[in-house]
C-alpha cells in the first residue's frame, strides 16, 4: 500500500447532488420519482425522526424503484447514467484535488454509501479506488436489498479497517461534507470538511 492515502466521500463532496436520487430520476423519469417519494414519505419522515435506521429506508426506497429489475439492464442503465449524467455532477474543485493527490503518489479511496454500480465505472477511470455499498442479486434480479451493511458512518470505517491496514500510512486525509462522515474524517491526520463548495 502507498504510504500516503486520501478518502473521499461521494455524494455532495465530489458531486454537487446525491447520486443515488439522480440515479433515480435519470433511470425512472421525474415524475414516477417524485410519485415514488410521495407514497414512501412515511418511511423516509420515520427515518428523520430516528424510528427506522438509514438502512431501512434505503431499501425501502431502492426495494420500490429496482426491485425484481434484471441485473443486466440495470447495469446497463448505470453505464449510461455514468457516461452523460454523472461528469456533470462533479465538482471542478475535487476534480482537481483528486488529480493532485494522485500526481503526489497518493491512493486514492472513494468510501460511498451510495451502490458501487454507477460508481466504479467512474472510479475505474480516474484512477482511484472504491469502496461503497453493494446491492444483493437473486436469480439474476434485483432484491431491493444490500448486501450486507450500508457504507454510512461508522461502517465506513468498518469497511476501510477491512480493505486497508491504516498502520502502514504515514499520512492520511479525509473529505467528507455531511455527519455521516465524520467517524471517517476522525481517522485522519487531516480532515476537510465540506472542503469544496
Amino acid at each position: 500500500m502507498k504510504k500516503r492515502i486520501a478518502f473521499f466521500d461521494f455524494d455532495g463532496t465530489i458531486t454537487t447532488k446525491d447520486s443515488l436520487l439522480e440515479f433515480i430520476k435519470y433511470s425512472k423519469g421525474n415524475l414516477y420519482f417524485y410519485l415514488g417519494f410521495f407514497l414512501n414519505a412515511p418511511f423516509l419522515v420515520a427515518y428523520k425522526l430516528k424510528i427506522i435506521s438509514n438502512q431501512s429506508a434505503k431499501e425501502r426506497i431502492l426495494r420500490f424503484f429496482f426491485g425484481g429489475t434484471s441485473l443486466e439492464a440495470f447495469q446497463a442503465t448505470c453505464d449510461r447514467f455514468t457516461e452523460h449524467v454523472l461528469p456533470g455532477l462533479i465538482r471542478p474543485k475535487a476534480s482537481r484535488e483528486i488529480r493532485k493527490l494522485l500526481s503526489m503518489d497518493f491512493a486514492v479511496v472513494i468510501v460511498s454509501a451510495s451502490p458501487e454500480d454507477w460508481i466504479k465505472e467512474w472510479a475505474r477511470i480516474n484512477d482511484v479506488q472504491l469502496i461503497a455499498s453493494r446491492l444483493t442479486v437473486n436469480k439474476g434480479r434485483l432484491s431491493g436489498r444490500m448486501l450486507g451493511k450500508n457504507c454510512h458512518g461508522k461502517e465506513k470505517v468498518s469497511r476501510i479497517r477491512e480493505r486497508i491496514d491504516l498502520s502502514e500510512a504515514d499520512v492520511i486525509l479525509a473529505y467528507g461534507d455531511e455527519p455521516g462522515d465524520k467517524p471517517m474524517l476522525s481517522l485522519a491526520a487531516h480532515a476537510f470538511y465540506k472542503p469544496f463548495r
